[in-house]
């Protein structure tokens, strides 16, 4: 209040100041209590996008509503994401909603970037799952549930699209139930108003809730339900609800053994046991409208602020850190004036505008200025305080997933605390939850589905094409870049057709450049066919220093470790004789070489190296043990022999009954295990099968024209399958680029 009133009244010099500093105050944000941070998690197409934009427009934070197919939504910046319709990468808005502000993270519904939704959980602490009402739990939806479940975070179920007449919100239910092995909790239900428009009925208040068209949704109306058995109905859900909860929360059940009676029971009472159960992930709320036709966002909105935890009730985890600085980095963009932009989520502490950090490999960097996210608009902030999110700029080597500590002791400290508190009491979150992982030290990747080559258009583009690469891998940790040291190439690795023509086309619109992509190979893998032993002695003279190794190793088809000791009495003796050092190297060297098989270059699997002898001379360097150790492994890999592994795809295809036959024949000639042909509604049905990868390049175009674009499809990886002889062939000769 004093700096106020000498605002007011002081002379403009200090005036001006003095209104900075109350600016820069203000704009600390909220405590972290009035805080939610929360992400948006669907299958493609369910509608997260547009729900996101009325969440926006709503709040007050944008002036007019985006849509999706018009290409103006705030959270699809991208060129590539208003082209095609679809989310890429995740971007992060704030926004505020009675009194608290809501962090929001839009995450992407397509498998290709399933990498984008993993990294922007470690940021939330609540998610709400968008369900298409016409189509209930999809693919996507169980594996983004099954990160959800991973990183233990409370949720909320939101049935989008249920103004559609097919729209089916019991099966959503059902599906959730038994699909996920979740238990909802439906604290709505739909009904139509006397326009025959989709209305919602209030399972706590026991009102109708009616959306006004005329005012894009922005309204809406209460009414209490009268005495009719649509009310009859709904009081039966309501003591539904209530017995329900409380046979999970004691404070309800104390109120209802007391009173004896469930209408005594406050909503109050209801919607604190509620929030209870929710933040315990005891149960999931399932609330419904329709995003494009403006219902039911704004008791959604309602309900993160209601049912889900602040930051300061979730992370307990990261109370090693004391008071010292704790940020996890979950996002990095390239602006073209700002530079790299980093999205860390404040675990524990403050960070302030010029700050030095330390990430968690070890590089200091230093915050040049702080931003609040809004998609691709930036507004300066002073200060963030723990809980929120913010944009760092300035951070030249972070990397996504790492975290960002105020010093190396810190973090020492921090995880020599966390060891010492696993020791004596564990809480289930520490249990579940890899440390390492969340430390930023291991960073879990899934492998490569599709390589490729990439070539500039000239000598003269290759380092910008070098420079691209480097930030677009910054960005998208699932983006593997290497070189080949046989060809002399740039081989891209990805998830998928989508995700590397996705990177074409960015590294072409945001750089300029217009690089070519060679044709996409498989990423298959190799096996060993049979055991094998051999030794191998390499004797040579480097700089005048005698250079001498014999090893005896042997590949053996294990699940286990990739590197072992025999353990025979006659060569345990030798082996005991040996350095961990050498160990170490003869490991390393030995392990290398498993990346690499003899037949297409696929990584080995399922093959131990089992080490039986080796004899070092004296003086031999580290580097020759190493060399010399993969080469032993190369020659028993072409001695054995080895089997090609090719990755299979798991389907969903659902289209109308009457073209179920046509794409059948297609998926037999492409080598295609059909799983089950369920119905799909009244004219649909679905097919689950599982087909190689290899064939099924370019299907979802097939798909549309056998189906004459009545079909729809997703897939995701299903692991590895053995191939015959003539198959392996085949993918010898395209692997080779002679197919």
């Amino acid at each position: 209040m004093k700096m106020l009133k000498y605002a007011l009244y002081g002379g403009r010099m200090q005036r001006n100041r003095l209104l900075r500093q109350l600016s820069v105050h203000m704009l600390r944000r909220c405590y972290s209590s009035n805080i939610r941070n929360i992400g948006i998690l669907a299958h493609i197409d369910a509608g997260k996008t547009t729900t996101t934009e009325r969440m926006l427009f709503y709040s007050g934070k944008t002036r007019s509503l985006g849509e999706v197919h018009r290409g103006n939504t705030v959270t699809d910046y991208l060129t590539q994401e208003r082209e095609r319709g679809i989310t890429i990468c995740s971007s992060a808005v704030t926004f505020p909603w009675n009194g608290n502000r809501i962090n929001l993270l839009d995450t992407p519904g397509h498998i290709d970037f399933t990498m984008e939704v993993e990294q922007s959980l470690y940021a939330v602490d609540g998610v709400v799952v968008v369900l298409d009402g016409t189509a209930g739990v999809e693919a996507q939806t169980v594996t983004v549930w099954t990160q959800a479940d991973k990183h233990k975070l409370p949720r909320l179920a939101f049935v989008n699209k249920m103004d559609r007449p097919d729209a089916d919100f019991n099966k959503c239910v059902n599906d959730l139930k038994t699909k996920l092995e979740t238990q909802p909790v439906c604290i709505q239900y739909p009904t139509r108003n006397e326009n025959g428009l989709l209305a919602i009925n209030d399972v706590i208040t026991l009102e109708q809730l009616t959306w006004q068209p005329k005012d894009l949704g922005r309204s809406y109306s209460k009414t209490k339900l009268e005495p009719s058995a649509e009310q009859r109905e709904m009081q039966e859900k309501r003591n539904e609800l209530i017995d329900q909860l409380s046979g999970l929360d004691d404070e309800l059940a104390d109120v209802v053994i007391s009173t004896e009676s469930f209408d005594k029971v406050s909503n109050e009472l209801i919607e604190r046991a509620l929030r209870r159960a929710t933040c315990q992930q005891k149960v999931v709320p399932v609330l419904l409208g329709s995003a494009y036709k403006n219902v039911g966002i704004q008791r959604l909105m309602d309900a993160v602020n209601t049912y889900l935890p602040a930051p300061e009730e979730r992370n307990q985890i990261y109370d090693c850190f004391g008071n010292e600085v704790a940020g996890k980095v979950f996002k990095i963009v390239h602006d073209k004036q700002r530079g790299p932009l980093t999205l860390v989520r404040i675990l524990r502490g403050e960070i302030k505008r010029g700050m030095r950090l330390i990430c968690s490999r070890g590089q200091a960097e230093v915050v040049s200025k702080l931003y609040e996210p809004l998609a691709d608009e930036y507004r300066e902030v002073a200060a963030v305080q723990s809980g929120d999110v913010v944009i760092c700029a300035g951070l030249k080597s972070t990397v996504t997933g790492d975290l960002l500590t105020s010093s190396q002791s810190a973090l020492r400290n921090a995880q020599k605390r966390l060891k010492q508190s696993k020791g004596t009491a564990t809480t289930d979150e520490e249990e579940e939850l890899d440390t390492d992982e969340l430390f930023g030290i291991d960073r879990q990747i899934p492998n490569a589905v599709y390589f490729c080559s990439i070539e500039p258009p000239n000598v003269s583009s290759q380092t910008a094409m070098e420079q691209a690469l480097r930030q677009l891998q910054r960005e998208d940790p699932s983006l593997r870049v290497s070189y080949d040291g046989v060809t002399g190439q740039t081989v891209l690795g990805g998830m998928g057709e989508l995700h590397m023509d996705i990177i074409k086309s960015r590294i072409l619109s945001e750089y300029k450049i217009d690089v070519d992509l060679g044709p996409l190979q498989i990423a298959y893998k190799e096996t060993i066919e049979s055991p094998s032993i051999t030794t191998l002695s390499v004797e040579k003279e480097i700089a005048g220093s005698r250079q001498n190794v014999s090893l005896t190793l042997e590949v053996v088809k294990e699940q286990s470790e990739l590197f072992s000791l025999d353990k025979s009495p006659e060569n345990l003796s030798n082996l005991n004789t040996l350095r961990p050092r050498i160990l170490q190297v003869l490991r390393k060297g030995s392990v290398s070489a498993l990346e690499r098989g003899p037949r297409v270059g696929g990584q080995v699997v399922e093959t131990q190296i089992r080490l039986h002898n080796a004899t070092i001379g004296r003086g031999t360097a580290d580097s020759f043990v190493m060399a010399t150790a993969a080469q032993c492994v190369q020659k028993l890999l072409s001695t054995s022999g080895t089997r090609l592994l090719e990755p299979i795809m798991a389907l969903q295809i659902v289209a109308p009954s009457e073209r179920i036959s046509g794409i059948m024949a297609d998926l037999s000639r492409r080598r295609a295990l059909i799983n089950d042909v369920l119905p799909k509604g009244d004219r649909n049905k679905m097919i689950l099968v599982n087909a190689p990868l290899a064939e099924l390049s370019g299907y979802s175009s097939a798909l549309r024209t056998i189906s004459s674009g009545t079909a729809s499809m997703t897939m995701q990886p299903s692991g590895f399958s053995g191939m015959n002889a003539i198959d392996e062939s085949l993918a010898e000769r395209r692997a080779q680029g002679l197919e």
